[in-house]
């Protein structure tokens, strides 16, 4: 059974006829792109996950994984906040602000997805243990590959009419062809070091370059229609839900006594989503009739994601630079003879 058609019969109209008090999303959207562009912007999309997958892999190195796996702790504790605090903070943002049925498949999605690599960017910006941050991204990645599609199928039985509304298959596949190029870029850095460095620099510059592009002709083609998805309830949804997933994750792994680098990381690990894989999902696997401009939520989620953690960075450099340092204290060893001890310039003398 088509997952499209699956879902209209489970909601009827309802689903692509969403009315809320401050949004109209309708089956009359008309989507700005011709076919064409369409498939451009989809194939521009997952190069551009790809090439981001491929420099995480380029950052990874496999001893370093070894060494995380024999003591995972911290890979545990993180892992457990990635796919235990998001989901349902997802879960409870979309009963609390009485999201619409696709709105919440939407949250749900972002609440579901595996840590990004911009995580590793702001992990090291917090001074946080970098090994920890890119084997967390790489597990939850792996481990996402069953957990996003388990996740999703029992927290859309909270909400009726959602049974059949997530494409299962699609988001699968989404994850394998992730962990594809993840794998290309462990073996370039295993094999060819030499490289990982200048395809990191060149794979985040296209990132970067690509993802403006995309922005602001997104921007430009759909006008007003973005303000359909700048309601207040998701405003608050993406404003609340990687907040959420920092505070928590810092507790957690406090109540587990981390030290403060793995504290920070786990933190920072647990609030940021792969947003790139979530807007991978839902341009490719919905249709437009049915997504209409929900697609541009991960742009507006990775604003509010990417503006906290530059707070905390700032935050935490001034308690850095204001707090007193730390004064060593000089420990004095007894000589081993009595007879004998050394000047401070470091010659012996003998006492009598």
């Amino acid at each position: 059974m088509n997952v499209t058609e699956g879902y209209g019969r489970g909601v009827s109209c309802g689903l692509i006829n969403i009315t809320s008090e401050n949004s109209t999303i309708t089956s009359g959207f008309q989507y700005p792109f011709s076919q064409a562009m369409d498939k451009a912007i989809n194939g521009i999309t997952i190069v551009i996950l790809f090439i981001t997958m491929i420099s995480l892999g380029c950052t990874m190195e496999i001893t370093k994984i070894k060494a995380h796996i024999l003591q995972p702790k911290g890979v545990v504790i993180a892992l457990v906040a990635q796919f235990g605090i998001m989901p349902f903070t997802a879960f409870c943002l979309a009963k609390v602000f009485q999201l619409e049925p696709i709105e919440a498949v939407v949250v749900l999605i972002c609440g579901c997805c595996p840590g990004g690599n911009l995580s590793n960017i702001f992990t090291l910006a917090l001074q946080g243990d970098m090994n920890l941050s890119i084997v967390m991204t790489t597990c939850s990645t792996v481990v996402a590959l069953g957990a996003m599609p388990l996740l999703l199928y029992l927290c859309s039985q909270g909400f009726s009419g959602l049974e059949n509304a997530v494409p299962y298959a699609s988001i699968v596949i989404a994850l394998i062809l992730t962990l594809v190029p993840c794998a290309i870029g462990i073996a370039i850095n295993h094999w060819a070091s030499r490289y990982s460095q200048m395809i990191v620099k060149v794979g985040l510059s296209i990132l970067l370059i690509a993802s403006v592009a995309i922005g602001v002709m997104t921007g430009i083609s759909l006008g007003g229609t973005v303000w359909l998805v700048l309601s207040p309830q998701l405003l608050a949804v993406a404003t609340l839900m990687p907040l959420i997933g920092y505070l928590l994750g810092y507790n957690l792994s406090t109540l587990f006594k981390q030290n403060g680098r793995c504290k920070r990381t786990i933190a920072v690990e647990t609030g940021c989503q792969n947003i790139q894989l979530c807007s991978t999902i839902l341009k490719v696997a919905f249709p437009i009739e049915v997504i209409g401009p929900l697609f541009l939520f991960p742009l507006i989620y990775i604003i509010f994601q990417g503006s906290e953690a530059l707070l905390f960075v700032v935050v935490f450099r001034c308690y850095r630079r204001c707090k007193p340092p730390t004064k060593k204290k000089t420990a004095y060893l007894a000589a081993d003879k009595p007879e004998e001890a050394k000047s401070p310039l470091g010659q012996s003398i003998e006492l009598k």
